[in-house]
């Protein structure tokens, strides 16, 4: 058996599964959120590390003899290589508060080298901005790096660092790719982003491909060591789980945020229309790309309608009221709490409701809502297509939110495109799982695992074209409103 940890940015979980991809035992455990500023969100590094301790020893089983991590992927934090103490809360992946950095290196035209190394592009999302800012503002913090002090890294790095008691600082290449550090070419660090950045080489991990034997866990944390065999930041984890292995096959995950990923095989394309070049995974010695879309907010949307608004008492109630609601509504919520995403890129923008009448109820909100992360996902479609990604013949989903059915159909419809869901609904612990299974055996290759995934559900788009075309353009004069 194979003990997943997947550290999203709400929760940690801990997903224990069987040889066939089974689910045998879940545990989760949410943390706070913290908003220290306007645009500023962090995590206390001792809330993720114990509630990850806590799901693992959970779910774990004696029979388990191999463990898989996948992890929010910007968040990044420093911590004390004597102590293993962190300096400072972690820095997420939703924090904007650098964003007048990278505007000012965007201005002076850095832009087209970072994108050329990295695939990524100049914005606060990425974590090199928010490493600078951690060593140049926390006291001593810039002085201990240089001394060798200091270790710094993603979610996955400190995880691994605390789970094999200290013993390894490594990472994976879709971590590290996601840093605006690291050559997606070269498959190392890059020199001169580190001297753009500030960022001492000695303090960041040791990279690895996603099927890598990291180390073994401290055997006083689960009475054994057990080996840690496969790792990815949580979006390409979710590609692997899905098994979009061959070239043009897209997945699209609704968690906290949305992310879209088009496999583009052994070439690192670059686009220009704003999206992400990014590693989809390193299997052995072969290496595979994605072009990526992000959007910030998808069900952190539906969680502002329960936690803020109060328009619903849980998740799952979302999918009655906007079949409840009017289907000709009007309204358009474009949901740009933390910023706008691809292909937009506006970190200064903020939400937006139009089309509001007396008329308007609570339904009608809740569904404008919904209709908002389908919207989002066809400006991703869109953008894929004219970068020269092939029309997919299906988009296969997975998060939270598409085990949403009325969500689903509206995003087929809205995309003219099937989309399918999977079987197993863990798909991003499931592709940790994968890849752990894969360095030890339990899967002879990536193929044997693609082999055993299964669609559970088919959504074919029924809307009516023009609809879909009338609908498509009300959400895009929202969206001008929100930049302007």
């Amino acid at each position: 058996m194979i003990l997943a940890i997947d550290q999203g940015t709400t929760s940690s979980r801990a997903i224990r599964f069987a040889p066939d991809g089974t689910i045998l035992a879940v545990a989760q455990q949410e943390f706070p959120q913290l908003y220290p500023a306007n645009g500023w969100v962090e995590h206390d590094p001792e809330a993720i590390w114990a509630s990850t301790l806590e799901t693992a020893h959970q779910a774990m089983d004696d029979g388990v003899t191999a463990v898989g991590i996948t992890n929010q992927r910007e968040t990044i934090l420093i911590w004390d290589r004597t102590t293993g103490a962190p300096l400072h809360n972690a820095i997420v992946w939703q924090d904007r508060r650098t964003a007048d950095l990278c505007l000012a290196m965007k201005s002076d035209g850095m832009e087209p080298d970072v994108q050329a190394r990295t695939g990524l592009l100049l914005d606060p999302y990425f974590s090199g901005s928010k490493l600078k800012w951690l060593l140049d503002t926390v006291p001593r913090a810039r002085a201990l790096a240089e001394r060798g002090q200091l270790a710094a890294g993603t979610i996955d790095s400190f995880l691994l660092w605390r789970l094999t008691g200290g013993r390894v600082h490594a990472t994976d290449v879709t971590n590290a790719g996601r840093t605006m550090l690291f050559n997606i070419h070269a498959m190392d660090w890059d020199e001169d982003l580190l001297k753009l950045f500030a960022i001492p080489r000695g303090i960041l991990p040791e990279v690895h491909a996603n099927t890598h034997l990291f180390g073994e866990t401290d055997p006083a944390l689960f009475g054994r060591a057990i080996p840690i065999a496969g790792m990815a930041g949580d979006q390409q984890s979710a590609l692997i789980g899905q098994a979009c292995f061959k070239p043009g096959m897209v997945k699209s995950t609704y968690g906290t945020g949305c992310f879209m990923l088009v496999n583009t095989g052994s070439e690192a394309r670059t686009s220009t229309n704003r999206l992400l070049t990014t590693p989809a995974y390193r299997i052995g010695q072969e290496t595979a790309y994605a072009i990526e879309g992000s959007i910030f907010v998808a069900g952190a949307a539906i969680k502002w309608l329960r936690d803020k608004v109060g328009l619903i008492h849980a998740s799952e109630d979302s999918e009655a009221m906007a079949r409840a609601a009017n289907p000709d509504h009007g309204v358009t919520i474009v949901p740009a709490f933390v910023g706008l995403g691809a292909p937009w890129w506006e970190p200064e923008a903020r939400g937006l409701i139009t089309g509001l009448t007396l008329d308007t109820t609570a339904a009608d909100l809740v569904r404008a809502t919904l209709e908002a992360i389908a919207f989002q996902t066809r400006d991703l479609a869109e953008a894929m297509t004219r970068d020269g990604a092939p029309a997919p013949a299906a988009i296969r989903i997975d998060g939270g939110m598409s085990q949403n059915g009325w969500f689903a159909q509206f995003l087929a419809d809205t995309l003219g495109t099937p989309v399918e869901r999977p079987a197993s609904h863990e798909t991003t612990a499931l592709g940790a799982a994968a890849l752990a299974g894969i360095t030890t055996g339990a899967f002879a290759d990536a193929q044997d695992f693609a082999a055993r995934w299964q669609a559970q559900d088919r959504f074919t788009p029924a809307m009516d074209e023009a609809l879909r075309a009338r609908l498509y353009a009300q959400w895009g004069k929202a969206v001008e409103r929100t930049l302007a």
